[in-house]
């Protein structure tokens, strides 16, 4: 085996305490999603979406990794295959817990992006509409995120390694957003053995040759260990 590529969704990271799109009583439960996570909602308000990713951003800060997270960078550091993880997390707690090879298709909440000239830089606790961009001074800035509508990062790169998978795995992701639901189809064009592990079956669970399901503080740990045992 010389690649293993892993997908990550909310899931890996609600053990940490950042919650998903369904969790009752978190920052998404207050807000419809069309108000905050499109950019339509940001032109029609930028100060809601600035103070709603000012809110998830201070989340992040305060969170630690799991032991999900800390046996994917176990894995990463021990295997000999290559592992890649592409997540749809925005948080950095792949990186925090030793991950080295990660891509963020949705971006990061700890980046800032110009929406007039591009710019990224590293964001500050709090983001405003009126913050000059700091290389074209045009106040423009926004989350460097994602949004519904718009086209994911490092899709190029993330097809070439789905391309080239021997094992495909997705942790703790829904199966309902795209084009990432479509990652396992594409592996298993191309040979990659399929794995899922989630807390509960996916929208394309019947895509996978194998699952495992439960907590991925549980599952993902005892999985990895599997795997290094050969």
């Amino acid at each position: 085996m010389k690649k293993i590529v892993i997908l990550t969704g909310a899931g890996i990271s609600a053990e940490s305490g950042l919650g998903t799109f369904r969790d009752e009583g978190g920052l998404w439960s207050q807000h419809r999603i069309e108000d905050v996570a499109t950019p339509e909602g940001f032109t029609r308000n930028p100060l809601l979406v600035h103070e709603f990713y000012n809110a998830r951003r201070l989340q992040a800060t305060r969170a630690l990794p799991n032991s999900a997270h800390t046996a994917l960078a176990r894995l990463e550091a021990e295997h000999p295959a290559n592992v890649v993880i592409i997540t749809q997390n925005v948080d950095n707690l792949h990186e925090t817990a030793g991950s080295r090879t990660v891509l963020h298709m949705h971006g990061r909440l700890a980046g800032a992006l110009c929406a007039k000239c591009g710019h990224r830089w590293d964001a500050p606790d709090a983001m405003q509409p009126d913050d000059p961009c700091p290389s074209c001074t045009t106040p423009a800035i926004r989350p460097d995120i994602v949004w519904f509508g718009e086209i994911p990062y490092h899709m190029d790169e993330i097809w070439d390694h789905l391309r080239d998978a021997d094992l495909f795995a997705a942790i703790g992701t829904s199966g309902e957003v795209y084009p990432a639901a479509a990652f396992v189809q594409d592996a298993d064009r191309n040979g990659a053995h399929t794995v899922e592990l989630n807390l509960e079956p996916s929208s394309v669970v019947s895509d996978f040759s194998e699952t495992h399901f439960g907590k991925a503080t549980e599952i993902v740990p005892q999985w990895v260990e599997n795997l290094l045992k050969g």
